[in-house]
């Protein structure tokens, strides 16, 4: 183990068990970053040319000059050239602080860092960039991105640093990374989603300018199977306003199916987009957690 790799297990983020199953996959880690100049991308490392990587099936909002009119002529289907480009891509990590997230034992925030650290950890081994924006508290903590390994111990402890509170806003935080970017790279969203905003018109736009996203949320298992029955006093964690409820089978069954729901706009946007979607609960492990995100599961 070097010395980068005896520094990141000292934030507790990484073990040494995790970091070898994520040397065995980061070459696996694929960054499908888009770029009007030179069509769409696989994005691996820097230096050299496009190379003809697959065949993607068109949707709404794709770039009409990439399609591949051969192909067309023959299948009668539109499909997208992608291209392998050995370029520098950025791998943004979005991770919602909110106080919502202080939820679960072990806490959604515990997880989404730990999620957080392992791509990054696997971008950041394969001499790409990686970059921590944290949403909370109503404002966004945008930081330096780092590259390579020497960056890890960096972002571990920008990680470490995040304490849970408030609200948060991902629409705003979504569309000020698409503004902010020079160009389209990896962007992971990790949050609990339970978020009003018009989030999935934020997303659309960021994969329409090219991002490769990427949603992971992360949950309790209480919030996908509530146990609780009776009268409560609840406390929204984000804003402070306390609801006198009554769970009752009824009650609990409208919360499933909204909860159901809300997975459901999530898996169905990233399924239309080509993006990944993977939910996480606190009690399982994250080793195949990490292996669906880059296998580029919708779960």
């Amino acid at each position: 183990m070097n010395e980068h790799n005896a520094q990141s297990l000292q934030s507790g983020l990484l073990d040494p068990a995790f970091v070898r199953e994520l040397e065995a996959l980061r070459r696996r880690l694929e960054i499908r970053a888009r770029s009007g100049a030179s069509g769409e991308h696989l994005a691996r490392r820097r230096g050299g040319a496009a190379e003809f990587h697959e065949h993607r099936a068109y949707t709404a909002g794709d770039d009409l000059r990439r399609i591949d009119w051969a192909a067309y002529a023959r299948s009668g289907e539109p499909v997208l050239k992608v291209f392998r480009a050995e370029e520098d891509v950025v791998a943004r990590l979005l991770c919602d602080g909110s106080a919502s997230l202080e939820f679960g034992q072990p806490s959604k925030l515990d997880v989404a860092r730990r999620l957080a650290a392992a791509i990054g950890y696997m971008t950041l081994a394969s001499s790409e960039r990686a970059q921590l924006v944290v949403v909370g508290e109503g404002v966004r903590r945008e930081h330096t991105a780092s590259r390579g390994r020497a960056g890890l111990p960096a972002l571990l402890r920008q990680l470490d640093a995040i304490r849970p509170a408030g609200g948060t806003d991902l629409t705003r935080a979504v569309d000020a990374i698409v503004r902010r970017s020079p160009r389209p790279g990896l962007l992971v969203v990790l949050s609990d989603f339970f978020d009003a905003g018009p989030l999935l018109g934020a997303l659309h736009r960021a994969a329409a300018a090219g991002h490769d996203v990427a949603l992971i949320q992360v949950v309790a298992p209480e919030e996908v199977q509530p146990t609780l029955e009776g009268d409560f006093s609840l406390e929204d964690a984000e804003s402070g306003a306390v609801l006198d409820v009554t769970l009752d089978a009824a009650a609990i069954e409208a919360y499933v199916l909204r909860f159901a729901g809300l997975c459901e706009e999530l898996r169905s946007w990233a399924r239309r987009r080509g993006a990944r979607y993977v939910r996480v609960r606190t009690d399982e492990g994250l080793e195949d957690a990490v292996r669906r995100i880059v296998s580029r599961s919708v779960d």
